[in-house]
């Protein structure tokens, strides 16, 4: 039999949710309760610790913290003189009055207090669930670990490493963060093995300045306590293959990213051809199927990025998809961007990332897994910090009607710098208490006749354009490098962002009217792929 509790809200507060949430979550743990009711008075107190065999008091007042304090003494005060001063209580309050009621001693125990227990805490005898639970350490298993929650997952990387590693270590206690993305510096990126050729005036741009395996195992040990989140770390974009076997060797790489045609001539990332890029990233790939490494593919973003029409994004996922799974990969790892372009309105990023994934599951059969993951818009987050965190709701919301396993966090000071650890972990509060609020349920977007259609339509005139790449570039869809390598040079696949790249055609004129769409340059009307298709063979 357990302890026999009573709880009340004190004084003139009338405040119960949280006081019925401690007696209920008290009743689970084996406890019997009582309920005094609100705006209770001090004297009603007194009598039912008096009169009853009370074992605990569980109190609670959410006013002001200065009546607070005086009321705290009157419980005092009338405790001692009823010679209760010895009875066991606690308490739960916003954090001013919490604090008060902490000065006060009078509690053995306040919920609300900033670094104080949690009720889950404090009826396991202080262990914190993030000290009990045996933390799942592969992609697949933790999203099994953590449904129906999605995994929360958030980029970091300082120019400092040891910044940088006290930051996973905050992170990580934290308990809110399932995978952290080391994000390198562009040295470590590009020339990881040929420190030679590094450029010591970039060192930190854009990333922590890892530069041994060492650094990587110094990483990964500051990330084993708190919720032991999985690590992973971007691909390199020279010497893939080693680049992904020291990460597989350092930091057990939860799941390798790779572009099909990207890190390359056509985004300058590297100084590989465009072919070049192909083969050496299907050779990774192929590898990570061998060693059982899930993989993603993000082809359709970096599309995005440079404003490609909607149709092309949701081809160039399919077919990154089909490529991986040829070649051997079990998981792969669908990553869908909203906001991307900007201006895209919700219904049709639905639509668009709906598209996705049907004809990536169609692409790869029944036999690989498909863990769909969601993320807001690179450029996305406007600089002023309170719409950020707006947009950043917002976006998590959106995502979630597309059931991800993984939500992508971009941080809410992206416009404005990079995210340290405590942005890290305020942004990915934010995106799980958006998480906590949709879990129950949210509408079906499908229902919705012009998601429905749009999606539909994309599917359909992706298929088009798939069927053109198989015509016009035969040996692409098996994974051949110089075919591949046509589909963007032929103009099959191209942005507008790509003018004057030796590598595409750049030609392509998009607009963005809540889908992004294909236009005729001469008179702005829509393209279907059909009429696109057959336009570049006169141009």
């Amino acid at each position: 039999m357990g302890s026999r509790i009573v709880g009340a809200a004190l004084g003139d507060c009338v405040h119960i949710a949280g006081v019925l949430n401690f007696l209920s979550a008290a009743r689970q743990a084996g406890h019997q309760t009582e309920f005094l009711g609100p705006a209770t008075p001090v004297e009603r107190i007194i009598e039912a610790a008096d009169s009853d065999d009370i074992d605990l008091l569980a109190l609670s007042y959410r006013l002001t913290p200065s009546s607070a304090e005086s009321l705290f003494e009157t419980l005092e005060k009338a405790l001692v003189a009823a010679g209760l001063d010895g009875q066991r209580m606690v308490f739960g309050g916003t954090e001013p009055v919490a604090e008060v009621a902490k000065r006060s001693g009078l509690f053995e125990a306040v919920f609300g207090e900033p670094g104080g227990p949690t009720v889950e805490e404090y009826f396991s005898g202080g262990v914190s669930d993030l000290q009990a639970r045996p933390w799942a350490q592969t992609l697949t298993e933790r999203r099994r670990q953590s449904f129906p929650r999605p995994l929360i997952r958030h980029h970091f990387g300082q120019p400092d490493l040891d910044t940088t590693a006290r930051g996973i270590s905050e992170i990580s206690e934290a308990g809110v963060v399932d995978v952290i993305s080391i994000g390198p510096d562009q040295n470590a990126q590009e020339f990881f093995f040929h420190p030679e050729r590094m450029d010591p005036d970039q060192d930190g741009a854009g990333g922590v300045p890892v530069r041994s395996p060492d650094d990587f195992r110094l990483l990964r040990k500051a990330s084993r306590r708190g919720n032991h989140p999985l690590m992973r770390c971007y691909a390199g974009t020279n010497d893939q293959r080693a680049f992904a076997a020291m990460l597989r060797e350092t930091i057990d790489n939860a799941w390798a990213a790779l572009p099909v045609f990207w890190y390359s001539e056509l985004d300058g990332r590297s100084q590989r051809t465009l072919e070049a890029a192909i083969e050496e990233q299907s050779d990774v790939v192929e590898w990570c199927g061998g060693e059982g490494i899930p993989v993603e593919r993000n082809d359709q973003n970096q599309w995005g990025l440079r404003h490609a029409h909607d149709v092309v994004q949701v081809a160039a996922a399919a077919l990154a998809a089909h490529l991986t799974a040829q070649v051997g990969v079990a998981t792969y790892v669908l990553q869908m961007m909203l906001n991307n372009p900007p201006g895209i309105t919700p219904l049709m990023d639905i639509a668009k990332m709906s598209a996705m994934d049907t004809l990536v599951r169609r692409r790869v059969g029944d036999d690989v897994t498909v863990l769909r993951e969601l993320r807001a818009g690179l450029f996305s987050m406007p600089r002023d910090p309170e719409r950020a965190r707006g947009q950043l709701a917002s976006a998590v919301r959106t995502a979630l009607f597309m059931a991800p396993d993984i939500v992508h966090v971009v941080g809410h000071t992206e416009a404005h710098h990079a995210a340290d650890a405590s942005d890290v972990t305020a942004s990915c509060r934010i995106a799980d208490q958006v998480i906590t609020d949709a879990i129950g349920g949210l509408p079906d977007p499908l229902l919705d006749l012009r998601v429905a259609d749009r999606r539909d339509h994309l599917v359909a005139e992706a298929e088009v354009l798939l069927d053109a790449v198989e015509s016009q570039c035969p040996g692409a869809s098996g994974g051949d490098p110089l075919a591949l390598g046509r589909v963007v040079r032929s103009g099959l696949f191209d942005a507008p962002h790509l003018a004057g790249n030796r590598a595409a055609r750049g030609r392509i004129m998009t607009v963005v009217d809540g889908g992004c769409d294909a236009v005729d340059p001469a008179t702005g009307e829509p393209l279907d792929e059909a009429t696109r298709i057959a336009a570049l063979a006169g141009s």
